[in-house]
């Protein structure tokens, strides 16, 4: 720092303000700063600036799957989020879903040294009293029913899933049948749960519930069956990938959509409006939910650590972030 201050011509104090981004200084003398520390390729030790200021300006990030688009575009939301406040990211994929594994990711992020965790969990692990947080992190789960144990943010699922069969109803079809996704998930069980209130609420038969496991395989696997029931009018797919399998089983089957069988998904993947036909289905605010989920562990950190966070009631609840029905072409009355 001394040799830039030397080369630009100003304080070591003037060098370290720049180099940490703070104002007061002049855009000339920012400019040869920089063109200094260019020079003589001088970059900030983060290690020696983490222990100054007490933060690694790095958020942890777990996530037990990066094969689903949820969470790809839910840990690709968090990641801009977080760089725009002037963070990094460490991801640790968790290979196997189990209560050691969870304890163990806590243990791993705590020795990468980060200020705080967002935990991407779909799956009933939380539910166990035993997790142990590293002392002093703040912690975010996102796609939870943990509210009640941890800041949660989350899509509001049921919510999506109630305007989907409700749009299916208004179409004038008499049932609508659910292709869920996998049953240890808390989206889809929430999904499911939801269709079928809904339904009971309008006095309507529920049908059998068929189980995919989010990708178009098992939804493609799925259509088959659901295809050669006649009385299969209306379909609420619980995500856009699986629905993508359906449409091929049902055209494969010489079932129309939307003519014969009318096809909604959850999710709003950026292909679901090149589908075939262009896909009806529930729009998910990803950018969202990663912002929210940055800025909770971020206003964690900002509240004191984990012992005044809890006076202040911060530590658990939930926030739903809103859905939206997006209509498209694969919808349509009931035939008849």
């Amino acid at each position: 720092m001394a040799d830039v201050a030397q080369l630009a011509g100003v304080s070591s104090q003037t060098v370290s303000r720049v180099s940490n981004g703070f104002p007061g200084v002049t855009e000339d003398t920012r400019a040869q700063v920089l063109a200094a520390m260019r020079e003589l390729g001088y970059r900030p030790n983060s290690a020696a600036r983490a222990l100054r200021r007490g933060e690694f300006r790095t958020l942890g990030v777990i996530t037990f799957s990066l094969s689903t688009m949820g969470n790809i575009r839910t840990l690709e939301a968090i990641a801009t989020s977080a760089a725009e406040h002037g963070y990094a990211v460490t991801l640790l994929p968790v290979a196997v879903p189990t209560q050691d594994e969870v304890n163990g990711a806590f243990s791993r992020l705590g020795e990468l040294a980060v200020d705080a965790v967002i935990v991407i969990m779909e799956i009933h692990l939380l539910d166990a009293a035993t997790v142990s947080l590293p002392p002093g992190v703040q912690v975010v789960v996102a796609d939870s029913d943990a509210g009640d144990r941890y800041t949660v943010v989350d899509t509001d699922q049921a919510g999506g899933a109630r305007d989907a069969v409700r749009h299916l109803l208004d179409l004038g079809h008499d049932t609508v049948w659910h292709l869920a996704g996998p049953e240890g998930s808390f989206a889809a069980q929430r999904r499911a749960n939801a269709w079928r209130d809904t339904l009971r609420a309008a006095g309507r038969m529920t049908p059998p519930l068929v189980r995919g496991d989010w990708s178009a395989e098992s939804g493609y696997r799925a259509g088959l069956l659901l295809a050669d029931d006649p009385d299969v009018t209306a379909v609420f797919t619980a995500n856009d990938q699986m629905a993508l399998g359906l449409l091929r089983a049902l055209h494969e089957r010489g079932r129309r959509v939307p003519d014969d069988v009318s096809v909604i998904g959850f999710d709003d993947i950026p292909e679901s409006a090149s589908f075939l036909p262009p896909l009806t289905t529930i729009h998910q605010d990803f950018a969202e939910v990663g912002r929210l989920c940055v800025e909770g562990v971020l206003g964690k950190m900002r509240e004191g650590g984990a012992e005044e966070g809890a006076k202040k009631g911060a530590q658990h609840g939930t926030t739903l972030v809103p859905t939206r029905l997006v209509r498209r072409a694969s919808t349509a009355r009931r035939p008849g």
